[in-house]
């Protein structure tokens, strides 16, 4: 294992290229959930679990099933050689997103119901959370600017979903952070609430854009 390859991932995953701020996935749980530091540290956490699990069983699937190079379905065949399913990718690794999150959301009503209230609406739609696909995709896709051209490999793909969770839940925490002290502000009644959390993320946006020039 590469230990510079693996802080690589690390550092792209959480500054370069964070998904909230760099490649604008996952917007929806980073607005919504950001109104308090313990909602957004219950998300960012839940969101770590799933994309790290999400790594790990997409990346098993993709490569024992539907990659006809590495599957193990060619005995299933009269010729010997497994099928391409590689079409079926993003269907797959949403349903096994969607069961991740069913797992967490019922894990967490029975053992931690005033985190599940808090999170509300919030939990179900981590579903739906781009950054999860997101994090499953670039696992087989790979990350071209750092030299890593095609699929990952198992560790690196834990570590890039792991990574990525961490970035979301740093971005996450950030903005509350920000909201919590604009409630004190004196700021136009117009701009209470979403319109001055857009104004803070785009700024964010911007501040994280100078790691797009680090020299690693």
């Amino acid at each position: 294992m590469d230990i510079k390859v693996i802080f690589l991932i690390i550092i792209y995953s959480i500054l370069i290229q964070n998904f909230v701020l760099s490649r604008f996935l996952g917007l929806c749980p980073f607005f919504g959930c950001s109104q308090k530091l313990s909602s957004a540290v219950g998300m960012g956490l839940a969101v770590i679990f799933v994309m790290v699990l999400a790594s790990a069983i997409t990346w098993i699937l993709y490569t024992y099933l539907l990659d006809p190079a590495t599957s193990i379905m060619g005995f299933m065949t009269s010729n010997g050689v497994a099928p391409d399913l590689t079409f079926l990718r993003t269907i797959a690794f949403i349903l096994i997103i969607a069961s991740l999150v069913q797992f967490i959301e019922m894990f967490l009503q029975k053992k931690v119901p005033p985190l599940y209230r808090a999170l509300g609406i919030y939990l179900p739609l981590i579903t739906t959370n781009c950054a999860v696909l997101g994090v499953a995709v670039l696992n087989i896709d790979g990350f071209s600017a750092i030299g890593l051209n095609g699929k990952l490999t198992f560790i690196q793909s834990l570590v890039q979903g792991f990574a990525g969770g961490v970035g979301f839940l740093m971005v996450l925490v950030l903005m509350a952070g920000l909201r919590e002290k604009l409630e004190l502000a004196t700021i136009p009644e117009s701009m209470k609430g979403i319109p001055v959390a857009f104004i803070m993320g785009g700024l964010m946006a911007i501040a994280f854009m100078g790691f797009s020039g680090l020299s690693i």
